[in-house]
């Protein structure tokens, strides 16, 4: 039904504007006590073996929406009735911002993946922090908050624009994360480099922990597909020096290859996400795993349609798994599909638990 939906009007639709219509929709269920209700009953039903302990958090399940579709923290709700066991709101910026000049959002149907350049489109870290301490949760749900550089601070001063937003949101946060990898804010990706990384990640360690003293707010970074083997190593060495919680790995890629689509599209610049970004982010995560095992948390995200491409990640090493741009293509019922053939998977498994499963394809590689 929503694939014929999609096709006859969101299809139709400028991306971006589809995409508002959508959130007014999820939204408005969200705040309907009775509707709301039988939205999740149907579309997050709870599986005991898929039920996740995380980055000192326990959830309902390892799968979880991504940063880039709730920038400003307004509808956790609505995506948790939705069935997502974590929601990762962002990127937050330390200052409001409105991104880049529209048209900003490109669908490629023929690949199910988008190109976006939108450029941390969002109302700032004040403005998020004063929501998220006004909420009233609906659906009791994991919020991860993203944050990244304000377009406009310079590269220098990248380390206290992160503070800042640090400041304002570790409170309000289950997990933090440092964006480091958007194609689409100049000179963000330079923040990869490890000696740029360690001192940003050690200040924003530093500010986590000088904000929040009650408990310790989880601290991750999120890299970029297209780092090469040996930067993937970098970072990972990195993290397990400074104590990180965990990476996600990855964000969308500046690459075009092996494109079905044709035509101007595929030459616009932005992050492409979606099933072409599936071979490579599967890739990193191996890497990551085979270089820090389970030292760190790893979140693995990029291409993920299925419960197979679910359970290809968690075989890789993938404590926690997210989706995004396949959301728009399958529709509300996403979710439920990615836990409910997870647990089949599970089931037909050799492992006992979901955690057994964690990084087993990586070891047995290792092992051969």
């Amino acid at each position: 039904m929503y694939k014929l939906f999609f096709n006859l009007v969101f299809k139709r639709m400028d991306p971006e504007k589809a995409h508002y219509l959508a959130f007014r929709w999820i939204r408005l269920a969200a705040r309907t006590p009775v509707l709301r209700t039988f939205v999740a009953a149907y579309l997050a039903p709870r599986y005991k073996e898929l039920r996740t302990e995380a980055l000192g958090l326990r959830m309902h399940g390892p799968f979880g929406l991504a940063a880039g579709f709730d920038k400003n923290a307004i509808a956790i709700d609505g995506m948790s009735m939705l069935g997502f066991d974590h929601v990762e709101i962002g990127t937050v910026t330390g200052e409001a911002q409105p991104g880049n000049p529209k048209k900003r959002l490109f669908r490629l149907v023929q690949d199910r993946a988008l190109i976006n350049r939108m450029g941390f489109n969002n109302e700032g870290s004040l403005a998020v922090a004063a929501r998220l301490a006004s909420r009233n949760p609906v659906f009791r749900t994991t919020v991860g908050v993203n944050i990244g550089k304000t377009k406009v601070v310079p590269e220098a001063d990248a380390a206290a624009d992160y503070v800042k937003s640090t400041e304002r949101l570790a409170a309000f946060a289950d997990y933090l994360v440092v964006n480091v990898s958007s194609p689409n804010t100049p000179g963000l990706r330079n923040l990869q480099a490890t000696e740029s990384l360690r001192p940003l990640l050690s200040a924003v360690r530093e500010a986590a922990d000088r904000t929040v003293t009650s408990r310790r707010v989880p601290l991750l970074v999120k890299i970029a597909p297209d780092l090469a083997d040996e930067d993937v190593d970098a970072v990972a060495d990195l993290a397990v020096e400074l104590g990180l919680d965990g990476i996600i790995a990855t964000n969308t890629t500046i690459t075009r290859e092996g494109l079905a689509t044709k035509g101007d599209v595929v030459n616009e610049t932005g992050g492409l996400s979606g099933a072409p970004l599936k071979e490579r982010s599967l890739e990193v995560l191996s890497r990551l795993y085979a270089r820090v095992g389970d030292r760190i948390t790893l979140v693995g995200v990029g291409g993920i349609e299925n419960a197979e491409d679910a359970w290809q990640r968690i075989l890789a090493g993938a404590t926690l798994i997210q989706g995004y741009s396949a959301f728009i293509y399958e529709g509300p019922c996403y979710a439920r599909a990615i836990h409910k053939g997870l647990a089949a998977r599970l089931r037909d498994s050799p492992y006992a638990t979901l955690a057994d499963a964690i990084g087993a394809d990586v070891r047995k590689k290792a092992s051969a």
